[in-house]
C-alpha cells in the first residue's frame, strides 16, 4: 500500500494512536517498536479494543484484513505526517531552541486562537515521532499550525523540517542544553541553526530577537533574508517596554499614538523574551494589541513550568520540567529579585550535560552558595559532591528530600525547585 492509498484510510479514520493502552474506536493504531517493546504484538488486541486498521511491520502479526503491512511502521507514520502537512496550503510555524520552547509555543498558539482556528503541538510531542502527531492531530479546516521541534543532537532540527515543512520559524534561544548530544555549545548553535538553513532553503521567514546571542549571526551565516528582527525596545512598527518583572511580567506595547499595558502571569525577565517572540509572530498575522493583551493576560503557566503553587503561607516556584545551566541561572537569578526574607532554593540534577556535567554542576553550587540564599538544597548524584563543596544539603533523590522535608514547618518562605524532568521534584509537593 503506498502512502497516498493510507491517506484515504486515514482522511475516514483520523484519529492516530501508537499507544495500545489508548485505543479509541475507529482510530488508526501504528504499532511502533522500541528497545523494550514491539507494538505488531498489540496490533490484534488494538482492533479487538475498536481500532478500524492497524498499521504493522511485521508479516507474522498480520491476523486478518485490518492489518495493514509496511515495511516500517515509523517511517510510514513520518511520511503519512509529511503527506497530510502537504495537502494544508497554510502557515506552519516552526519552534526550537534551548529554552522555553514550549512557553513559546503555547503563547504563540494563545495569541493566533484569538483570530485563527489554530492548531498546536500538545504537550511536549517535539520529537520524531510526536511532530509527525502534531501534524496528522491537525484538523483540514486549520487556518495556522505551530509545531514544537526538540533535538538533542545535530541533524534532528532538519529531518523535524523535512517533515513538517515549516512556512515560518523561531529559535527562541541558544544555551547549555543536550551538550552531550550535541557536542557543546558550537555543536547546539549548528544543530538549532538548522531550522534557519531550511527556511532559507524553502524561502521561509524566520523571527529573531536580536538581543539573544548568536541568533542573528547564524541567520547571516545562512544567508537568511526573510526575517523579522526584533527585541527588547522595539519590532516592526511598534515598540515594548518591560515595566516590571516583579511578582509578574508587566509590560507596555506603544503603537503609534496609543499604548497598551499587559500584566502577564508569568515570572522572570527570561519569560519576557518568549513573550516578545509571541507578540512580533501575532503581529506579523495581524493580531490587534487588545486581542495580544487578552492571550497573554489570559495564560496560566502549568505542567511544572514556572509554575506558581500556593501551599498555606509558602510561595512555591515549580520549574521541574526541564533543567539545563542556562536555564538554571536564569531561574536562580530571577529568584534573588523576590522581595521576601526567608528563601529556599532547591535544585535537582541538570542532566544530559556528558562530560561537562561535573563542572556544570560545581559552577551552579557555586552561584547559588553566594547569593546568600536562607538555605540551599540539591538533589541528585549529579550535585553530591558540588554539595560537599558548599556546604549545603543534600540528598540522592526526591524521597529522601519529601522524608526530610514533609516533618518541616517553614512559614511565609518562598520556595524555587528547578530540575531535570527525570530528578522529579514536583513530587515534592504532592
Amino acid at each position: 500500500m503506498n502512502i497516498a492509498e493510507l491517506y484515504n484510510i486515514y482522511l475516514q479514520h483520523p484519529k492516530v494512536i501508537t499507544d495500545s493502552r489508548q485505543i479509541e474506536k475507529g482510530c488508526l493504531f501504528f504499532a511502533l517498536k522500541g528497545e523494550r517493546f514491539n507494538g505488531n504484538k498489540y496490533a490484534k488486541a488494538a482492533l479487538e479494543q475498536g481500532a478500524s486498521y492497524a498499521i504493522i511491520d511485521e508479516k507474522e502479526y498480520r491476523e486478518n484484513s485490518g492489518c495493514i503491512l509496511v515495511h516500517n511502521v515509523l517511517e510510514t507514520l513520518q511520511a503519512l505526517a509529511n503527506y497530510h502537512r502537504l495537502q494544508l496550503d497554510i502557515p506552519v510555524i516552526g519552534i526550537t531552541g534551548s529554552n522555553g520552547k514550549t512557553t513559546t509555543k503555547e503563547l504563540v498558539s494563545t495569541i493566533l486562537a484569538t483570530k485563527y482556528r489554530t492548531a498546536f503541538t500538545k504537550g511536549n510531542f517535539n520529537n520524531h515521532i510526536g511532530v509527525p502527531l502534531t501534524l496528522l492531530a491537525i484538523p483540514t479546516d486549520t487556518e495556522i499550525a505551530v509545531v514544537e521541534m526538540g533535538a538533542n543532537h545535530q541533524g534532528e532540527i532538519d529531518f523535524l523540517c523535512e517533515i513538517a515543512e515549516p512556512t515560518h520559524g523561531i529559535i527562541n534561544n541558544i544555551g547549555k542544553a543536550h551538550l552531550e548530544g550535541f557536542g557543546g555549545i558550537e555543536g547546539i548553535k549548528k544543530g538549532k541553526a538548522e531550522l534557519y538553513s531550511f527556511l532559507t532553503g524553502h524561502e521561509g521567514m524566520a523571527f529573531i530577537n536580536t538581543d539573544l546571542p548568536f541568533l542573528k549571526e547564524l541567520a547571516n551565516e545562512r544567508n537568511l533574508r526573510n526575517r523579522i528582527e526584533y527585541n527588547h525596545k522595539k519590532g516592526q512598527d511598534y515598540s515594548i517596554e518591560l515595566l516590571s518583572v516583579e511578582p509578574f511580567v508587566f509590560f507596555k506595547i506603544k503603537e503609534k499614538h496609543e499604548a497598551i499595558e499587559v500584566k502577564s502571569q508569568m515570572i522572570g525577565a527570561y519569560n519576557f523574551d518568549n513573550i516578545l517572540s509571541a507578540i512580533s509572530l501575532g503581529k506579523h498575522f495581524e493580531i490587534s494589541n487588545e486581542q495580544i493583551k487578552t492571550a497573554i493576560e489570559g495564560y496560566i503557566p502549568q505542567n511544572n513550568r514556572s509554575q506558581i503553587v500556593k501551599k498555606g503561607s509558602n510561595t512555591f516556584i515549580l520549574d521541574a520540567y526541564n533543567a539545563n545551566p542556562t536555564s538554571t541561572q536564569h531561574a536562580v537569578e530571577h529568584f534573588r529579585t523576590i522581595q521576601n526574607e526567608s528563601k529556599i532554593v532547591i535544585l535537582g540534577d541538570m542532566l544530559e550535560l556528558g562530560e561537562d556535567s561535573s563542572a556544570e554542576h560545581q559552577m551552579m553550587a557555586d552561584l547559588v552558595a553566594a547569593l546568600n540564599f536562607n538555605q540551599v538544597i540539591l538533589v541528585g548524584p549529579e550535585y553530591q559532591t558540588a554539595a560537599k563543596s558548599i556546604d549545603c544539603l543534600h540528598f540522592e533523590n526526591v524521597h529522601l528530600l519529601k522524608k526530610w522535608f514533609a516533618p518541616k514547618a517553614f512559614e511565609n518562605t518562598y520556595f524555587l525547585i528547578k530540575g531535570s524532568r527525570g530528578i522529579r521534584l514536583e513530587e515534592l509537593l504532592k
